[in-house]
């Protein structure tokens, strides 16, 4: 072995060695010393992923405070080998956290914190610090009112009537402030098409101001259910026939109706409070010349349905007409030594119209029809009177004047 120590070569290659080993050894050292100070600062070879929505936790004694000014999510970004960087992204199992355990009621700036990220990925939260207020916590009990929305798309005639909510209240629980300033708790249910009765639907519970803005508060339970009466209305009302035009002259009319007295009309409550009756298309009178029955449309209120009944028959019962000429007007019961003096008509004689059958007035004549006046308990002076009239039966007798001016002396 003196041999090997005193041969040239032999302390050359042994000092190589060395060399190299000592080479290896400071360069481990120094790449361990780094990775471990700066494990959270990669180079710039490394890949950058973002997470746009990650979750926030507050750590708080939530049964003694509330807090607001903390966003529900944050900007995440992950810079590192792609190898723990992908996994990272795609499978999240680290927390973004504000830790307020310990800090009293007040206004705060705090920094947002991480946990789990492995050792060797760079963490950027967007935004870093936070502005928050932390309150002492307030419950109270609120009813919760129902809001049907888009009630004018419900088929025509169609309304909803009651409605039920369960549970009828809910539990608020934000700061004593917010507690304050809530003006209404409501749900909202959409009606849209709907064809029959809501039975126990299930919607979320809404917090507004007493401006309409949405509260971010707590509520137990966060959903109610709703039941509600899908409810088309009715009632019966008359059914009338309007006219127009006039008959010719030689016709009068004697009675015009529907074949039904009456129809079942469906409609919304308020509608149907200002109808008292529904009508038929008009009848138009100059175009009848005998009586007979005519099919009538019903004319009916725009929001209003009749859904068994489009059409009536409306009968229609016309009279001959014909004219009588100066018929003599009859006085009775004038008193002992009354002396009666006809001022209108001065000749106590007036035309009547008759009217029924062609058979029935044909033959008529003024001997057929009585006038007459009575004078019974009149005193002295002048007197307006009624005329009363006696004709053949079946038949329809109308003076010319309903009543005279008599001059009782």
């Amino acid at each position: 072995m003196d041999n090997w120590f005193k041969s040239k070569w032999f302390v050359r290659i042994i000092s190589l060695a060395f060399a190299i080993l000592l080479y290896v050894f400071v360069s481990l050292t120094l790449y361990d010393s780094e990775s471990e100070n700066d494990s959270r600062i990669p180079d710039g070879s490394d890949d950058l992923e973002t997470i746009e929505k990650f979750p926030v936790d507050i750590q708080i004694d939530e049964e003694k405070y509330v807090v607001s000014g903390v966003p529900e999510y944050v900007t995440v970004q992950l810079q590192g080998n792609p190898g723990v960087l992908v996994p990272a992204v795609r499978q999240p199992s680290f927390d973004v956290y504000v830790d307020l355990e310990g800090i009293g009621a007040g206004e705060h700036t705090v920094e947002l914190e991480y946990s789990n990220v492995p050792n060797n990925l760079g963490v950027y939260i967007e935004p870093k610090e936070l502005d928050i207020v932390i309150e002492e916590r307030a419950s109270e009990e609120f009813n919760v009112n129902v809001d049907f929305l888009n009630t004018d798309e419900l088929s025509e005639g169609f309304e909803i009537g009651s409605s039920e909510v369960e549970p009828k209240s809910v539990t608020i629980t934000s700061s004593k402030k917010i507690i304050d300033q809530i003006g209404i708790v409501k749900v909202f249910v959409d009606v849209a098409g709907l064809d029959e009765s809501i039975e126990s639907r299930e919607v979320p519970v809404n917090v507004y101001d007493s401006q309409g803005n949405e509260l971010n508060v707590n509520i137990e339970p966060e959903n109610v259910v709703v039941s509600a009466e899908l409810l088309n209305p009715s009632k019966m009302v008359p059914v009338a026939v309007p006219t127009t035009g006039e008959l010719p002259k030689e016709y009068v009319l004697s009675s015009i109706k529907a074949n039904i007295e009456e129809v079942e009309i469906f409609a919304t409550s308020s509608v149907l409070e200002g109808i008292d009756k529904v009508t038929t298309e008009d009848i138009n009178l100059s175009e009848i010349t005998e009586s007979q029955t005519i099919e009538a449309k019903l004319a009916l209120p725009e929001g209003t349905s009749v859904p068994e009944t489009k059409t009536v028959e409306v009968e229609v019962e016309l009279k001959r007409t014909k004219t009588i000429d100066d018929v003599a007007i009859d006085v009775e019961n004038s008193g002992n030594g009354q002396d009666i003096e006809f001022t209108t008509p001065s000749d106590a004689i007036m035309n009547v119209v008759v009217a029924g059958s062609e058979e029935s007035i044909s033959e008529l004549t003024k001997e057929d029809v009585q006038l007459f006046v009575d004078v019974e308990g009149l005193e002295e002076g002048e007197h307006q009177v009624p005329v009363t009239i006696k004709g053949p039966k079946n038949v329809t007798v109308k003076a010319e004047m309903e009543q005279v001016t008599i001059e009782i002396t």
